[in-house]
């Protein structure tokens, strides 16, 4: 499930959707946590499509570079896709018609899986899986003193991602997902993926490709801001002026010789012992208005 663990009782979800006439469609992009433990047709899905990005490899976000085959059961096999220039062997008796500009979609992106595949091999991928579902429930347990985890499933267990939820700090504070994402930047991180399943919120997903002392580098980060938030939620700081609505911080603005805030250039800019000990990733562009991005195609530079 998007929200984060396995659904007990998925085979009768999709036997009742059988019964009644329909058809079950799994998104893939969750196979993260099922490589080698179950499969779409044990599930009892009719139709899948595998995100290869992050489970087999290939890069995650950014606009792409997106790539994934589509898996069908026996009765569905006619309709798949075709082309117009070519048909791939896997084309239906009856294709849909293209879905792809090439016959096999993006051949430079689609040998990075197949090399990830190999390479591991049958243990290896599933191995993979375990691991983000360990390196998930890890960074859960240590974050779950702090901030409100979206429920899990009986045993308290997260699949390969948790959800943290917000809401609660920004009825106390004002703070909203947002500023810990942007705040994260100055910390040294990209934020992962907010306000999505759920409103207010972060979902992280570790993977199984990091380490424990990047695991912890990442909880130690969000445990620091929500310190940082308990000094805005006591009154130390103002609920407008402080690091998290202002994050993340540039180099320019922290080096310029007028300084305005009532934190200091060293909280804004070096919050974390790591930011000074392994060097600095300075973001190039402080905060910008997300909205006014979205509904402006072309914006000026005014100085």
């Amino acid at each position: 499930s998007t929200r984060a663990f396995f659904e007990d009782n998925i085979q009768e979800i999709c036997a009742t959707v059988h019964e009644c006439g329909g058809q079950v469609y799994m998104d893939g992009a969750n196979m993260n946590a099922q490589l080698g433990l179950t499969s779409p047709g044990m599930i009892g899905a009719d139709v899948c499509h595998l995100n290869l990005h992050k489970t087999f490899s290939i890069p995650h976000g950014g606009g792409g570079p997106g790539l994934g085959p589509i898996c069908v059961r026996k009765h569905l096999a006619p309709h798949l896709q075709g082309h117009c220039v070519v048909n791939p062997s896997s084309a239906g008796s009856d294709p849909a018609g293209a879905v792809s500009a090439a016959p096999w979609g993006q051949a430079g992106i689609a040998c990075i899986p197949w090399m990830f595949c190999t390479m591991l091999g049958k243990q290896g991928v599933l191995d993979s899986a375990r691991y983000a579902i360990l390196n998930a429930n890890y960074m859960k347990a240590r974050l779950e003193p702090h901030f409100d985890i979206v429920a899990t499933n009986k045993n308290n267990r997260c699949s390969h991602e948790f959800i943290m939820d917000f809401s609660t700090i920004r009825k106390n504070t004002g703070i909203v997902e947002e500023d810990i994402a942007k705040r994260l930047q100055d910390y040294g991180f990209h934020a992962p993926t907010m306000s999505w399943p759920v409103p207010h919120s972060l979902m992280v997903e570790p993977t199984e490709s990091e380490d424990k002392g990047e695991l912890d580098r990442f909880c130690d980060a969000m445990i620091l801001i929500r310190k940082e938030i308990q000094k805005i939620e006591s009154g130390e700081w103002s609920t407008e002026d402080n690091p998290l609505k202002h994050a993340p911080h540039t180099q320019t603005e922290v080096c310029a010789t007028e300084w305005t805030h009532p934190y200091t250039r060293e909280e804004a800019a070096f919050p974390a012992p790591w930011t000074l000990k392994r060097g600095k990733f300075w973001p190039t562009v402080a905060r910008v208005d997300n909205s006014l991005g979205d509904r402006k195609l072309k914006l000026r530079l005014e100085e």
